[in-house]
């Protein structure tokens, strides 16, 4: 069992940086990949980035490539998304989840569970 907690989020001016942070309990944290996702009113959750369990490889949605950085602590259980350049079209929830199975870090080929509880990012224009 693994348990989720993400924070960070806040609100910010377009142009702007956040860093999210996704902190794990359980040891068997560092074995998993992890991902971050997004959802905005009215929108249905989106693949953001993710990250195998070495911090080795990462992956990324066109949408956010180039200004935000997945990386992990595993000494500290730990995932963080640096956001840069955000955008109001950034605005949304964002969640962050552990791959339970399948192949690769993207969807559909992963299935990811054991969400946190989200946090918001507001970025105003």
């Amino acid at each position: 069992q693994v348990q989720l907690v993400e924070s960070g989020g806040g609100l910010v001016q377009a142009g702007g940086s956040l860093r999210l942070s996704c902190t794990a309990s359980g040891r068997t944290f560092s074995s998993f990949a992890t991902g971050w996702f997004r959802q905005a009113p009215g929108k249905e959750r989106e693949f953001v980035a993710a990250i195998n369990w070495s911090g080795g490889i990462t992956l990324y949605a066109d949408s956010v490539k180039g200004r935000f950085a997945i990386s992990r602590d595993n000494a500290k259980n730990a995932v963080s998304l640096q956001m840069n350049s955000l955008k109001p079209e950034d605005t949304a929830v964002y969640y962050c989840a552990v791959k339970l199975k399948g192949y690769g870090l993207g969807l559909p080929g992963a299935e990811y569970g054991y969400w946190g509880q989200g946090t918001q990012v507001t970025v105003s224009s």
